[in-house]
């Protein structure tokens, strides 16, 4: 497989809204979710979606691995789960403010209101209807994930511009380790 370039904010493919794909059973889509993969792999991330990768799809390639989420919480860890054609509901009017990073925004950090608990509907790489619904940190993995294929990227998200900036300036080596655990769980209704 390949390792991907990932196209840094200000790009085109970023700031436009990706195309639908017509048949998530195709091999390229397979191939192009592989190659995340192993970018992904490659960088320590946790997600990834096309455009990210110069790719204007509906695809994205995102894992909560266990060794990132923090000793108390009660988020479990997601194996790597390929999103193609997804679509975010929100549930509920919870809503959140944590930190973001993102591979297009390199050595950044921001705070982001998002929703607390969102189904997510999706084809799988065999063509078949899926969903989740998530809590926490897992919805705001998905519903960032998601933004990039509305050519939208966290910062627009943000209310507050003095909350965003150089990472080794918050001095905070690992941004996760700005969440409490009680945001990766979310709601538990």
């Amino acid at each position: 497989m390949a390792i991907l370039k990932i196209a840094r904010m200000g790009h085109p493919v970023l700031r436009q809204p990706a195309a639908a794909v017509t048949d998530p059973t195709a091999p390229e889509i397979a191939r192009l979710v592989a190659d995340m993969k192993d970018t992904l792999i490659d960088i320590g991330g946790n997600g990834l979606a096309a455009p990210q990768v110069y790719v204007g799809q509906r695809v994205v390639l995102y894992r909560l691995a266990a060794e990132r989420i923090p000793p108390g919480a009660k988020q479990p860890a997601v194996d790597w789960t390929a999103l193609v054609n997804p679509v975010i509901t929100p549930l509920g009017d919870g809503r959140m403010v944590n930190y973001e990073r993102c591979l297009s925004l390199p050595d950044m950090v921001g705070k982001v209101e998002r929703h607390t608990k969102v189904r997510c509907a999706y084809e799988t790489l065999e063509g078949k209807r899926a969903e989740i619904v998530a809590r926490g940190f897992h919805a705001m993995v998905l519903q960032h994930e998601c933004d990039h294929l509305d050519g939208v990227l966290y910062p627009m998200r943000m209310r507050e511009l003095s909350d965003f900036g150089y990472a080794s300036e918050w001095k905070v080596p690992d941004f996760i380790r700005l969440w409490p655990p009680e945001a990766f769980d979310g709601p538990q209704d």
